[in-house]
This record gives structure tokens, C-alpha cells and sequence, in this order.
């Protein structure tokens, strides 16, 4: 049972992993590989409304993806939008990348070797994967306008659609942890967390919510 102060301090840090940001024309649009065929979805959205000539899927397998997309992430994003009506000359498939580093990094190379020119990148991820995108990606790729997008939902709506609430605010709690401890490792740039967001980090990591912190370690010091 998920207590209410636990909730509400998952939803604190839901908010705070998104960015707000209101999608606006980019040169290209990256769709990030995960669990989630929404992002495939919201890309295709995003290229029917016109603001992407060009769609990237980008992500190989991972443990949580290989029962449910055998063939790769971003191969079976290809295929949703595809089966959308994205005509496939519109589609870059990047079938390599492990992590979201590597998701930026190898969606850059396969534009550059593609001839892609890029000022803009309207970016797709999970909800609650937004600000890790944002700052990952204003690292590695500092030349480009970055937008930050996602399936629009709320965080209830999001539980609903994963069907397990404990499951989510550990990602929250995990996704949360990476932006404070990553840009010290250089793979992302410095985001300021909120002392509200903080202490609710604080109080689920004290609660148990630990599963997919990256150490031992259950607080930001």
C-alpha cells in the first residue's frame, strides 16, 4: 500500500522530471528507446503535426525489452510508426545505443553520417525520463536547441498505465538520484533540484523506494 505521504512526494518528483516544455519545429526528432511504444507513438504525433521532418528511434535491448521487442527498440518503434503512416524514408534507425548517453551520441553520429544538418532536437522519452534527456543531451550535443517531449499524462494516469505504482516511484526515485550524482561523472549537465524535491527523494529513499538507485547508497550525500 502506497502511503498518502508517499504519494504525494512521488508526485513532486514526477513534476519536477518534466520539463514543460511546449513542442515548437525541429530539424529532427529522436525518440528515445525504452519499455514504452508510447514514445514511438507521440513521435509519430509529433511528425503528423509537422514539427519534425525526420524521425531517429534510437535504442537496442536491454533485460526489461528483450521478451517484449526481440528485434530491438528502435526497430520495433520503426515499425509502430511505420504501421502509423510514416512513410519510411522518414525514419533513421539507431540500433545500438544502451543508455541514454549512448542515445545521443549515436543519433549524432548517424545524422552527421547522414547528412543531416541539425540546430534543433525535439527529444521523446518516457514522462518521468524528460530532465535526464534534456541534460544528457545539452552535454553531448551542447550545438543543438533542445526541446524535451513526452506521451502528455499525469502521474496517476502514468501508474495506471504501468499497473504498478511501487515499480514507478523507484524510477522516479532512480531517474532522480542519476541527475544529482550523473554531472559530476560528466555525463549530463548540472540541473538544480529544489529543496522540496530533495527532501521527498530523502523521505522515499528512507521509505524503501530503492530499486533502481545505481549504488547502495539511499540518500544524495
Amino acid at each position: 500500500m502506497i502511503s498518502t505521504q508517499d504519494w504525494a512526494d512521488a508526485r513532486r518528483v514526477w513534476d519536477y522530471h518534466q520539463m514543460g516544455h511546449a513542442p515548437r519545429p525541429c530539424s529532427v526528432a529522436i525518440g528515445l528507446g525504452s519499455h514504452d511504444l508510447g514514445v514511438a507513438d507521440t513521435a509519430v504525433d509529433l511528425y503528423k503535426r509537422g514539427l519534425a521532418p525526420l524521425l531517429v528511434f534510437t535504442g537496442a535491448t536491454s533485460p526489461t525489452t528483450r521478451e517484449r521487442m526481440p528485434r530491438g527498440e528502435a526497430v520495433h518503434y520503426r515499425e509502430r510508426a511505420l504501421e502509423l503512416g510514416v512513410p519510411s524514408e522518414a525514419i533513421l534507425v539507431e540500433p545500438h545505443a544502451w543508455n541514454t548517453g549512448e542515445n545521443i551520441r549515436f543519433s549524432r553520429k548517424l545524422l552527421e553520417e547522414s547528412g543531416v544538418e541539425v540546430s534543433s532536437v525535439l527529444l521523446i522519452s518516457k514522462p518521468y525520463e524528460e530532465r535526464r534527456a534534456y541534460a544528457t543531451a545539452r552535454k553531448l550535443w551542447p550545438g543543438v536547441d533542445v526541446v524535451s517531449a513526452s506521451t502528455p499524462m499525469t502521474f496517476a494516469e502514468y501508474v495506471d498505465s504501468i499497473g504498478d505504482a511501487r515499480l514507478v516511484i523507484d524510477m522516479l526515485v532512480g531517474a532522480l538520484q542519476r541527475l544529482m550524482i550523473y554531472p559530476d561523472q560528466g555525463f549530463m549537465i548540472r540541473q538544480p533540484v529544489p529543496g522540496d524535491v530533495a527532501e521527498a527523494y530523502e523521505r522515499l529513499c528512507q521509505a524503501g523506494y530503492t530499486s533502481r538507485l545505481t549504488t547502495a547508497a539511499t540518500s544524495s550525500t
